[in-house]
């Protein structure tokens, strides 16, 4: 499994590519069970096939998995602490730490001296910071959806569980987005309570904190499902203690009604604190050299307008494979409390050690690449949305949509029908929203220059990450749909980029 929010990264596609139907629900129990499912495309004829109804996370943990999840848990936070001392000590160059170890001009125990170490300061700002979000996500409710057009807030139904339930969510990010930026600007402009720079002042010891944050949610949350489950049928244990830890075994853990920990800690302080970060690294490019290079300014442009889109689309990001699929464990709670906010930054943090003017010619390249990259994006999902809430009654592109209809049985036993979505985007690669957000992060990655490899890290990633997450998303389609899935794979060939992959 790869790290992510990301979250997504947060662009996470649903369970299934273009799923029309999204009530979902799992095999719960460890026994593999056959089934047959009828199928059809448009009204044609049908066949039985045979097939496992097991389609959700693994039940069981091969070796290679085992190696995959411990190797992360051991090295994912030293990752994190490489890149980030990469650029305190080493201006921003990811080969001299290792240069200087193999001349033997530097130890692993010297390299650690040097980096700050843990202080009360940052614990206190961090405590505020994560008190203040829970404050928000509990005790305010969103009225935002009554104001704005087309932005769907306030109480929001989630998918259904592996067990059969559905989950009520409060969906107010936007509101909380809004209040938490309302109030930065005001401080910096009139209130004068902090400095703008205070969260790159404080950027490695707020790391400590991040990392006893999550790892203490992950342990919480472990130990939970032993103790006192939100729902025990929701529950799934692999029978290996890395792997539960690692990937969860509650399938939404909450306490009291509405504090939800995989929303939360998904959409709250990463993706609120994302835009934040990049506030401050521009107060400290211009504290340090007077002025905001045209770069800064685009990585917090296209960044801001991808975590909007999150928080804007928060309620049919309860359609997606995050809140779906994933179970509450490290994989989510430390990811999205240390590994979000540090590696999907970078860009900010590298322009603060080396700040890049660009030509206006760069300039305007990287910005049309990330807006349409954002375009490919927002238009595919809008394309699935409309496709699933009109239940196919719509026009796409100015045609009548096309489609691949199937069924499947859920654990209960009972009959679903879906329609998979093969006309628009969704005709040309069976992920282009990934596309799109691939083609994002590159925007943010080159608005950067060529100078360093650092900033980088994150398009490399991101491509690893949807790569696996395409061939992953894949196999419990595949699982679930049987030959109705090749149907459809024969229908649109393509994964990511039409003729490629």
């Amino acid at each position: 499994m790869l790290l992510k929010p990301v979250i997504r990264r947060k662009s996470a596609g649903s369970h299934c590519p273009n799923l029309q139907h999204t009530e979902v629900k799992a095999a719960d129990t460890m026994e593999s069970t056959r089934r047959r499912t009828q199928h059809s495309t448009n009204g044609k004829g049908s066949e039985a096939v045979e097939k496992s109804a097991q389609w959700g996370r693994a039940w069981e943990v091969d070796w290679f998995s085992l190696i995959g999840v411990v190797s992360l848990l051991c090295f994912a936070p030293f990752i994190v602490f490489y890149f980030v001392m990469a650029c305190d000590q080493y201006k921003c160059s990811i080969s001299q730490p290792l240069l200087e170890l193999y001349q033997g001009k530097a130890t692993l125990p010297s390299i650690w001296a040097r980096a700050p170490s843990f202080t009360w300061t940052a614990a206190k700002i961090y405590a505020v910071w994560v008190s203040f979000q829970v404050f928000l996500y509990i005790c305010i409710p969103d009225v935002a959806h009554k104001f704005i057009p087309g932005y769907v807030g306030g109480v929001q139904d989630g998918a259904r569980t592996p067990a059969g339930l559905i989950n009520k969510y409060e969906i107010n990010g936007l509101q909380c987005w809004i209040i938490t930026h309302a109030l930065w600007l005001a401080n910096a402009k009139y209130l004068h309570w902090v400095s703008p720079t205070i969260i790159f002042d404080n950027w490695i010891p707020l790391m400590w904190c991040a990392n006893i944050l999550g790892y203490a949610v992950s342990t919480f949350a472990f130990l939970k499902a032993y103790l006192f489950p939100t729902n025990a049928e929701d529950c799934k244990f692999t029978g290996n203690i890395f792997y539960n830890y690692m990937m969860g075994i509650e399938f939404n853990p909450r306490i009291g009604k509405w504090f939800d920990f995989k929303l939360f800690f998904n959409g709250r302080p990463g993706i609120v604190a994302w835009t934040l970060i990049n506030l401050s690294y521009m107060a400290k490019q211009q504290e340090l050299y007077g002025q905001v290079t045209n770069s800064m300014i685009l990585v917090n442009v296209l960044q801001g307008i991808y975590v909007l889109d999150f928080l804007w689309n928060e309620a049919w990001y309860l359609k997606t494979i995050d809140i779906c699929h994933d179970h509450f464990g490290w994989y989510l709670g430390w990811g999205d409390c240390v590994w979000l906010p540090y590696l999907y930054t970078l860009q900010g943090l590298y322009l603060v050690y080396h700040p890049v003017q660009l030509s206006d010619t760069h300039a305007l390249a990287v910005l049309l690449l990330g807006l349409i990259g954002y375009y490919i994006f927002r238009s595919t999902n809008h394309q699935k949305d409309l496709f699933r809430r009109t239940e196919g009654a719509c026009s796409i592109w100015g045609r009548r949509p096309t489609h691949i209809e199937c069924s499947y049985l859920s654990a209960d036993g009972r009959s679903h029908r879906s329609k998979l979505l093969t006309s628009g985007f969704w005709g040309v690669a069976r992920h282009f929203n990934y596309t799109g957000d691939l083609m994002g992060s590159l925007a943010y990655c080159a608005a950067c220059g060529f100078s360093h490899i650092l900033p980088y890290f994150y398009i490399v990633y991101m491509t690893i990450l949807l790569v696996h997450r395409c061939v992953r998303d894949e196999h419990r389609c595949s699982s679930k749909y049987g030959k109705d899935w090749k149907r459809y794979t024969d229908a649109v060939r393509y994964r990511l980029i039409p003729g490629v992959f």
